[in-house]
C-alpha cells in the first residue's frame, strides 16, 4: 500500500464523501455546509481527553449549524450524551 492509499477496494469509490449531483447548480455549495463525515451532533468531554474515557463525568453537547459546532447544551454522563446523538441519527433515518 503506499502512503496515501485509502483503506478498501481499489475499485470502488470512497464513501468518507457523499457524491455531488452534476444536475444540481446548488449541490458543491450544499456538499460544503454538510458537517464532517455526516454527524450532526456530538459530544466533548468537558474537561478533554478521550470520549471514552472517564464515563461518569459530564459532557458538553455540540449540534451542525451549517457552518461549525455550536454548544448545544450538557449531558450528565456518556451514556446521556450517546442517547442524545443517537435521538437525532433516529429521527433522520424515520424521515427518510
Amino acid at each position: 500500500m503506499g502512503k496515501h492509499s485509502r483503506p478498501g477496494p481499489p475499485n470502488q469509490p470512497s464513501r468518507a464523501v457523499p457524491r455531488v449531483d452534476d444536475g444540481d447548480p446548488l449541490a458543491a455549495y450544499e456538499k460544503r455546509r454538510r458537517p464532517p463525515q455526516d454527524v450532526w451532533r456530538r459530544h466533548r468531554p468537558l474537561r478533554g481527553g478521550g470520549g471514552h474515557l472517564r464515563p461518569d463525568e459530564a459532557r458538553a453537547l455540540e449540534e451542525w449549524n451549517g457552518f461549525s459546532y455550536e454548544p448545544a447544551g450538557t449531558a450528565a454522563n456518556l451514556a446521556e450524551a450517546q442517547q442524545w446523538v443517537n435521538e437525532q441519527a433516529s429521527a433522520d433515518e424515520s424521515a427518510a
